[in-house]
């Protein structure tokens, strides 16, 4: 980077700064860690939710590494606060005899109104909240969940049908206009 000195002269600085667009894992600010993929495949995902993360040093460190695992993890509220349960986080390799329990329970930060309303919604029998992805914006972790009520089989076939269908459906108005 070419610089001023104060003597009014351009100098090179050494470090040449590069813009550079949001790659494959970062949109507007936001640096995606994990992502639960299978969760809109297993559950009907009624309503989402953004929500804090209550983190020690090490488990910032290997989130910011990439290392973890939403898959198995669930949401529940006990004693008016929201807890993340079975999130796999990774130990960080320079943690030492500080590391974190990898699979140990998190907090979840909301407003206590947030977390009622929470209440509310999955007292219904079926419904639960699980995490949909956990990612950094601006600096702070956050994982975003959803209230969701779980899929019947006969649910699943159902959407690959009309998935399908809508698949052929575009591949039918793509060769009509390519003709």
């Amino acid at each position: 980077m070419l610089a001023y000195s104060k003597h009014r002269r351009l100098r090179w600085s050494g470090v040449a700064k590069k813009e550079s667009k949001p790659g494959k894992n970062e949109r507007g600010g936001e640096l995606l860690v994990a992502q639960n993929r299978s969760a809109s495949y297993n559950y009907h995902l009624l309503e989402r939710f953004e929500a804090g993360m209550a983190l020690r040093g090490t488990e910032v460190k290997a989130l910011r590494e990439g290392k973890a695992n939403i898959r198995e993890a669930y949401a529940h509220i006990r004693g008016g606060e929201l807890w993340l349960e079975n999130c796999h986080i990774s130990e960080y390799r320079a943690g030492g005899p500080w590391n974190h329990a990898p699979l140990g329970t998190r907090k979840l930060l909301m407003h206590k109104e947030e977390i009622r309303k929470l209440v509310d919604k999955t007292e219904p029998k079926g419904t639960t909240l699980i995490p949909i992805r956990i990612y950094f914006r601006n600096g702070l972790a956050k994982c975003e969940i959803a209230l969701a009520q779980g899929k019947k089989d006969w649910d699943r076939r159902q959407e690959a049908r009309t998935k399908e269908a809508r698949r052929e459906v575009k591949d039918a108005i793509y060769r009509s206009r390519r003709r």
